[in-house]
């Protein structure tokens, strides 16, 4: 993917670090956030998905508490994000709907996003509420989280969440230009990057730890963010928030920051941890109908197609689809437990609130957790 394939994005992560969006740690930047908040309005109008990953809500507290030095306490840090990601959730949705769009805040922990059954939750709530045109504003749950399940830094978060939702790109808008070939402050003849592979064996020379003491990232967490959102095949983005229009350049293919480019494809990328990284853990014996649709339609699994079901599994586990001679079809994460998923087998959807007691997902598997092997 070039520079210029940005315009056919279909969904982007926008993530903002800290020190741009409280001033370097004088409050929110409210006249900064609203042009930013601009930008991916227009994005949106244009139909283009757009998850915003929100860093700030300790510096703003921080701010709201009058402390002068980030606090090293969890239970401080914890109280701080909890004053500030109120200012946080005002600022965002006040702007957002200037631009008549609604927000959304959902807050993250590790822990969400490693149970399997928390991340199928965690997805269908994000593309449900993409589906609905909404704005996800997304920060890690500092309130509750732990040292054990931080996840480090939100450019880490962002990048799963590029993972989570399957992103085409991922813009990581910092108070740095980019990527340089060393630190500028110290290396006065220092460049600028433009592009680069995520698995470039001289990208942790080049890049440092934050100096603002207000975040938790520098350029190597944006180093190892590339490369976790490159498992999903999402292109990144690193740029300076400041820049005039700066997500509309990158959208636009404007050469601007450091372009970390993914190894591989999306597809390529799904259908390898699919069909490779997971283990599986039963097997659906599909009618013929739901082969065809499969093979020929690239649509999703549903019950009605499912003739028998065999093995133990979860909701979320890697299954096997298989033909009636047994042939190994394709290979998805599936939205039923065994015990639930032998109930439904054969029936349609509107039947599942009758047999269950609930009806969850429509689909046994959607198309979007599915490979055709």
């Amino acid at each position: 993917m070039s520079r210029t394939d940005f315009v056919k994005a279909k969904r982007v992560v926008v993530k903002i670090g800290s020190s741009l969006l409280t001033k370097g740690g004088q409050g929110l930047d409210k006249t900064a956030i609203a042009a930013w908040v601009k930008q991916m309005a227009g994005l949106r109008h244009q139909s283009i998905d757009v998850v915003l990953v929100s860093s700030g809500s300790v510096a703003e507290g921080m701010c709201r508490l009058g402390l002068k030095v980030r606090p090293k306490a969890l239970h401080e840090l914890q109280a701080a994000a909890a004053v500030g990601q109120m200012g946080l959730v005002r600022v965002f949705d006040d702007n957002f709907q200037q631009h008549g769009l609604h927000a959304a805040q959902v807050l993250l922990t590790h822990d969400d996003l490693s149970d399997r059954q928390r991340y199928l939750n965690a997805r269908s709530t994000l593309l449900t509420l993409l589906k609905f045109g909404v704005v996800p504003v997304i920060n890690e749950n500092d309130t509750v989280a732990t040292e054990e399940i931080r996840f480090g830094d939100n450019d880490t978060l962002a990048a799963l969440v590029a993972n989570l939702v399957e992103a085409d790109l991922l813009i990581i808008l910092t108070d740095q230009k980019g990527l340089f070939t060393g630190d500028p402050s110290l290396y006065p003849d220092a460049t600028l990057i433009s592009e680069i592979g995520v698995n470039d064996d001289s990208l942790e020379k080049m890049a440092g730890d934050s100096r603002s003491g207000l975040g938790r990232g520098g350029m190597s967490t944006k180093v190892r963010a590339a490369r976790l959102a490159s498992r999903s095949g999402a292109a990144t983005v690193v740029a300076a928030g400041a820049a005039a229009d700066v997500i509309a350049a990158v959208i636009s293919g404007v050469d601007l920051g450091t372009y970390f480019l993914p190894d591989v494809e999306p597809l390529v990328a799904r259908k390898r941890w699919l069909a490779g990284q997971l283990q599986v853990k039963g097997r659906l014996i599909l009618d013929a109908g739901a082969v065809r649709v499969l093979k020929g339609d690239g649509k999703s699994l549903l019950a009605v197609g499912v003739k028998s079901i065999s093995g133990q599994f979860e909701r979320g586990e890697l299954v096997s689809c298989v033909d009636e001679s047994g042939l190994e079809i394709a290979r998805g994460l599936i939205n039923y437990g065994s015990a639930d998923a032998r109930l439904i087998a054969g029936r349609s959807s509107s039947d599942f609130e009758e047999i269950l007691g609930y009806s969850d997902e429509s689909e046994m598997i959607h198309r979007d957790n599915l490979v055709v092997i």
